[in-house]
């Protein structure tokens, strides 16, 4: 099964079992990591707020224009920010990294 890597915001790195096709937030709530996705993925807020890991951001596919909109009222934004709603779990991605914004 494919694995994925959450840091936290105390720094802490968590590698969990990432089953294909589940969200990014998906994947956080089965293994109780602190993503609050509160309007249930359906692209109406930015609380489910990742930062990619850099080497990871490249292969990940393009926020649409929505996603970008959203994620304007994120906090602590970067360049490599995403919504973990929109990014589902694929082979491609086997070992992808993502920060948890340090406030939200």
């Amino acid at each position: 099964m494919p694995k994925m890597v959450f840091i936290e915001t105390d720094g802490t790195r968590r590698e969990v079992d990432a089953p294909l096709g589940l969200s990014i937030l998906e994947i956080a709530r089965r293994h109780d990591i602190d993503l609050e996705g509160a309007c249930e993925g359906s692209l109406a807020c930015s609380t489910c707020h990742v930062v990619i890991t850099p080497e990871w951001y490249d292969l990940l596919p393009d926020a649409d224009e929505d996603e970008e909109d959203m994620l304007d009222l994120a906090f602590g934004l970067t360049k490599t920010s995403r919504l973990g709603c929109q990014i589902r779990m694929s082979e491609e991605l086997d070992g992808l990294t993502v920060k948890l914004p340090g406030s939200r």
